[in-house]
């Protein structure tokens, strides 16, 4: 460009008459002077893009384990480029660090003669783990919801527009070696389960581990343990419970799965100061205190056949347990549930139905679902469709048909009157 521009002034000068020639000359100079600055800013862009492109490469040969914040954007006359770069480029990574989500809205109505309700609620979860190493990893979740309810993070709108509560309602420390997986800490359920006993937001707190071995030919069989502390007392003594479960897959054919967990949990309960009506919610209670004792044993069965398609597997899930603590007749419990379909990409559809009976004493009522008023005592049908729209984005429908299975202990609710439950979930994850 230099070069063209010095030819460019000496055809000039030879070309022109004498009384134009210095008017040429100082545009000619001023057209040098500009091509020149624009020499230096060209120059200065490439040096710019280059080490941008170093740094994109840099860190796309880094391990990939979740998105980090974006790298320092380029300076202006760059950006154009930076982002084509981008687009064809992967992100920065932080090596060992995952981060994931869900938020849900819920839209909910009750139907029970004289006393009809609709209620918004909304959940939001946010966790985070980070590899230590190959076999430490320590880990975390935010959750919305009152800090004092074990069994749900959601968040009832109104108040006035009061603000959100958010808590911290995991943190642990995980170990891996060879088939073992140990938790300290608070960290998420290991346990084979269904809502009858525990409920899915019930992080155990204490001690846990699954040691796992590969049996062949698509058949696994796993021990689960866990030590919960319940609650800590300085002077009367803790309560905690001490549970263990053995589970086992086995293919019983190509399109056939057969999976078998049996467990028994024991809880012992000394200090109760830590309680508030929401633990003791559903079983029976006197003077402030239990008046059973909770010795759970628990037996599930799930059969999965995917021979109609991958999109409609079709799963029936068997789930009894028995109190043997329990000061009462009403210390059993069962549910069964048949559902097909999955909810795992685009356009996938899952449709279940789920009928269970639950005595008063049959669970321990603190740790076990709250789809329903009622935790215990109850007789329920209970419709579930799934449908999947886009990724990461679940639209769900939930019915509850239900009265209390013994009118005994029924207290408030009416003892023979049939409820009824609605609800749409929307749900997406990150």
């Amino acid at each position: 460009m230099l070069l063209r521009g010095i030819v460019l002034i000496a055809t000039s000068l030879a070309a022109s008459p004498a009384f134009a020639q210095d008017s040429r000359i100082d545009g000619l100079e001023r057209q040098l002077a500009e091509q020149a600055t624009r020499v230096r800013q060209l120059e200065a862009m490439v040096a710019e893009q280059s080490a941008l492109l170093q740094q994109v490469r840099a860190a796309a040969a880094a391990p990939a384990a979740a998105p980090a914040p974006a790298l320092t954007p380029a300076p202006a006359a760059a950006v154009a480029v930076a982002t084509r770069v981008a687009d064809i480029q992967p992100q920065a990574r932080i090596p060992g660090l995952d981060i994931g989500g869900d938020f849900r809205v819920r839209q909910e109505w009750n139907f029970r003669e004289g006393r009809d309700r609709s209620r918004s609620v909304l959940r939001a979860r946010v966790r985070a783990s980070y590899a230590v190493s190959p076999k430490l990893t320590i880990g975390t979740q935010i959750a919305t919801g009152d800090p004092d309810d074990p069994n749900s993070t959601d968040v009832t709108l109104g108040n006035f527009v009061d603000d959100l509560t958010v808590s911290l309602d995991q943190a642990w420390v995980r170990y891996l070696a060879g088939g073992l997986t140990a938790y300290a800490g608070k960290f998420p359920q290991i346990f084979q389960r269904t809502d009858m006993v525990w409920d899915g937001d019930v992080s155990p707190q204490g001690a846990g581990g699954v040691y796992a071995v590969d049996l062949g030919g698509g058949a696994k069989i796993d021990a689960r343990g866990v030590y919960f502390v319940i609650d800590e007392a300085p002077t009367a003594r803790d309560s905690d419970m001490l549970g263990g479960q053995i589970v086992t897959t086995a293919p019983l054919s190509p399109a056939l799965k057969l999976t078998l967990a049996g467990s028994y949990y024991h809880y012992r309960l000394g200090s109760v100061a830590g309680a508030d009506a929401g633990d003791f919610r559903g079983n029976l209670i006197s003077g402030g205190r239990y008046i059973s004792d909770y010795r759970l044993v628990d037996a599930i069965a799930s059969l999965s056949w995917a021979g109609l398609s991958a999109e409609w597997p079709v799963i029936f899930t068997a789930d009894y347990v028995k109190n043997l603590g329990a000061t009462v007749d009403a210390d059993k419990g069962f549910s069964l549930e048949l559902a097909a379909g999955r909810t795992a990409q685009p356009g996938d559809w899952r449709i279940a139905y789920n009928y269970s009976e639950v005595g008063v004493d049959a669970v321990f009522a603190a740790f076990s679902h709250d789809n329903l008023d009622l935790s215990t005592n109850y007789q329920l049908h209970g419709i579930g469709i799934g449908y999947v729209p886009a990724n990461h984005m679940l639209i769900d429908l939930a019915y509850y048909h239900y009265r209390p299975l013994d009118s005994l202990y029924a207290g408030k609710a009416s003892p023979t009157a049939w409820l009824d439950r609605l609800r749409i979930n929307f749900m997406l994850k990150f």
